[in-house]
């Protein structure tokens, strides 16, 4: 199971510093990665190698949690604990932010554009979630302000298809938020872990959605349609957990990452380890069974904190970690 998953490259993304989470691209030439230096760093492939391509130092005062590019792969959005989200532009080789978010209250845990690329949301300490609209001349405004957590929200993430748009917390649970009437709403609330919710991810059609926690488990949440619902009606699809993955982590989930290109789940976790699960062939989608199918056990030398499939080579993934690196693995699936 270890043959699965094999290392290509480590290299030293963060020097002295945790490297906090990787972003790549639309079209996967480029991978974003952010650090507790307080800086964003654009890597690309020469002559077979990962190399540093732009360094964005100017942007924030304090550690840079999370980065986001855009649909149009133009723009990259990026959360930091110094309480502002800053947009970056791509300007040929080289970036320069365009426009900084205020308005939390503290530091912003994560960031996410909608797949229209007219909204971006983000999140934060003060336990709200915003969402942001952006207009034809790329002017951003807040649009909403969304209090229906209790404790620090930790990342947000869009449907694949639709303006749905998903929070994870501190406070053990799930929000779904979507536009009713000219403002955005809770749509749904989904529980069942027993502690905090670290990330989420959308499978490639948005019908199930993956989170993982604090609890040591991955739960598989599957939208169960309404006949209401079906034939037209404006009632919202319920959200239903279908499969719990426990038992596979010794320590915190910190990261979960859905391919797009092939439905395998990976996961990023506290005891150093990368895991890769596949949908057992044949499960019954409603009770789905997955099984663990690579296994990497040091990873990394400390905390993973990300793992992100590559956008369009279904085979590859990057991960990064507490030890300032950034690691890439080719995973063979099973035949």
């Amino acid at each position: 199971m270890k043959d699965a998953l094999t290392l290509l490259t480590r290299v030293t993304a963060h020097p002295n510093s945790r490297c906090w989470f990787l972003a790549w691209d639309p079209s996967g030439t480029l991978l974003a990665s952010c650090g507790g230096d307080k800086i964003i760093r654009i890597w690309g492939k020469e002559d077979g190698s990962w190399v540093c391509k732009s360094v964005l130092s100017e942007g924030h005062q304090r550690t840079v949690r999370k980065v986001a590019w855009s649909p149009c792969g133009n723009y990259l959005a990026s959360a930091s604990f110094d309480a502002t989200t800053c947009i970056w532009m791509k300007k040929k080789e080289d970036f320069e932010v365009v426009t900084t978010l205020e308005g939390h209250e503290n530091e912003v845990k994560s960031v996410a554009w909608a797949p229209s690329g007219n909204l971006l949301a983000t999140c934060s300490r003060d336990k709200s979630v915003w969402v942001w609209e952006v207009d034809e001349e790329e002017e951003y405004e807040c649009v909403s302000v969304l209090n229906s957590h209790t404790q620090d929200v930790k990342h947000v993430a869009w449907h694949p298809h639709q303006e749905l748009l998903a929070s994870a917390s501190y406070d053990d649970s799930v929000k779904l938020y979507r536009e009713e009437e000219d403002d955005w709403v809770c749509c749904a609330t989904l529980e069942g872990h027993t502690s905090t919710v670290w990330s989420l991810a959308f499978d490639q059609n948005g019908e199930q959605l993956a989170t993982c926690s604090d609890d040591k488990t991955v739960r598989i949440w599957r939208q169960i349609k309404t006949g209401e619902e079906q034939d037209g009606g404006k009632r919202d699809p319920s959200w239903k957990c279908v499969c719990t993955l426990t038992g596979y982590h010794t320590r915190t989930v910190y990261d979960v990452s859905w391919s797009h290109l092939t439905g395998s789940l990976a996961t990023a976790c506290g005891d150093n380890a990368i895991r890769i699960f596949e949908e057992d062939p044949g499960s019954d989608p409603t009770q789905p069974t997955f099984s663990l199918t690579a296994h990497m056990p040091r990873a990394h030398s400390q905390d993973v904190n990300c793992i992100a499939w590559h956008p369009k080579e279904p085979s590859l993934l990057a991960s990064c970690s507490d030890d300032g690196e950034m690691a890439f693995w080719q995973y063979q699936r099973p035949e």
